[in-house]
């Protein structure tokens, strides 16, 4: 017998929302994250976390919906600055 999803009446948000409390704070996620080479290796591990925990996130989902999508954001481009940053002067 095919188990319904607990997460299926959960919206975009609120499922991202579990995802990210699910893999917070988890050395093994958060490195494999941070050594993401791009954007595409950083949708996969995410998909494989969303998929573990049965959430059901669509690769769009998870690029489109914050935080995710800013993680990925940042993951691509470079910040305009960093906080800290000599090369605005000692501020």
């Amino acid at each position: 017998m095919v188990q319904p999803n607990p997460y299926g009446q959960y919206s975009s948000a609120q499922k991202v929302r579990a995802l990210v409390k699910g893999i917070q704070g988890h050395q093994r996620w958060n490195e494999a994250l941070a050594k993401a080479p791009d954007k595409e290796a950083m949708l996969d591990l995410l998909q494989q976390a969303s998929d573990k925990i049965g959430l059901g996130l669509s690769r769009q989902e998870l690029a489109e919906t914050p935080p995710l999508r800013d993680w990925i954001w940042f993951k691509s481009n470079s910040p305009l600055f960093t906080i800290g940053s000599k090369d605005f002067g000692p501020y």
